[in-house]
C-alpha cells in the first residue's frame, strides 16, 4: 500500500489491484471506494499519515460494486457510522441482495480476466448498508459541490464523481489509465453503453483525473481523456 498526495485536498491510496481515493477537507473526509475485503487498517494508516483519524471519514462513495472497490466498506463504515452512497442499480448488490451480473467479456479481455481475476482470490464482500441511493445529477456536500455522473456499461450502477470547482474527476472503472495510456476499463456488462458513459466524461472540464486501475493524471486530464476518445470504438 502507498499513499500518495495528488491536491493540497486530495491523496491516493494505492494498492496492488486497485485504488482508493481521499478528500479532506476541515470538516470532512470522504472516501471514493473502499478497496478489497481487509484493506481498511491500511486505509485507516493511510489517514493517520495525513494528520487525520479514521473516525473523521463521514462519507463513502462507492464507483460501483465489484469487490475490489466496495470490499472494506462495511468495515469503514463502523468506524463513525459514515454516510454509505451508491448508485440505485448497485445499491442492491452493495447490500447482498442480489448478485454482481457478470461482464461480458471480448476477444481481449479474457486472457487478462482469467489471470487479474479468476486467480486473484478475490471474494466476495460483506454486505454493506447503503443509506444513501444515487441518481444522475445528484450533488454531494463535498469538494464545492460533488456532482453524480451516472455511467453505466461497465455495471448498471456505474458512475464518475465530478467536483467542478476543482476540475477533479472520479472515474471509477468506466476508464483506466494503463501504461500512460488512457482507455476504457475493461470487463464491461455492456460495453457499447460504456463506451457512451466514457465519451461522457471525456466531455467534462477535468484538469485532475482520478481512475480505478492506473496512475491518476494531475494537469492537463481533459485533454488525455479526449484524445482518447477516439481510440475508444465499438
Amino acid at each position: 500500500m502507498e499513499t500518495v498526495a495528488l491536491l493540497p485536498n486530495l491523496c491516493m491510496v494505492r494498492f496492488p489491484r486497485a485504488q482508493v481515493y481521499l478528500w479532506h477537507e476541515a470538516a470532512s473526509l470522504t472516501l471514493i471506494d473502499t478497496g478489497m475485503a481487509g484493506s481498511a487498517r491500511s486505509i485507516a494508516d493511510a489517514i493517520r499519515r495525513i494528520g487525520r483519524q479514521p473516525e473523521e471519514v463521514t462519507r463513502v462513495v462507492v464507483t460501483h460494486a465489484h469487490p475490489d472497490h466496495v470490499g472494506s466498506v462495511a468495515e469503514i463504515a463502523e468506524w463513525n457510522g459514515a454516510e454509505v452512497c451508491a448508485h440505485r442499480l448497485d445499491a442492491p448488490v452493495v447490500r447482498g441482495d442480489l448478485p454482481m451480473p457478470p461482464p461480458v467479456l471480448t476477444d481481449h479481455d479474457r486472457p487478462l480476466y482469467g489471470s487479474l481475476v479468476a486467480s486473484a482470490g478475490i471474494g466476495p464482500s460483506a454486505p454493506a448498508a447503503v443509506d444513501r441511493e444515487l441518481e444522475d445529477g445528484d450533488v454531494l456536500d463535498f469538494g464545492g459541490g460533488a456532482q453524480v455522473i451516472w455511467g453505466p456499461g461497465h455495471t448498471a450502477g456505474s458512475i464518475g464523481i465530478y467536483l467542478p470547482k476543482h476540475g477533479v474527476l472520479f472515474t471509477g472503472d468506466t476508464a483506466a489509465n494503463v501504461d500512460a495510456n488512457v482507455m476504457l476499463g475493461v470487463f464491461n456488462q455492456d460495453r457499447p453503453k460504456a463506451i457512451e458513459s466514457f465519451h461522457r466524461l471525456a466531455e467534462l472540464d477535468v484538469d485532475t483525473a482520478c481512475f480505478g486501475h492506473g496512475d491518476a493524471i494531475v494537469g492537463g486530464a481533459a485533454a488525455r481523456m479526449q484524445a482518447a476518445v477516439g481510440l475508444v470504438r465499438d
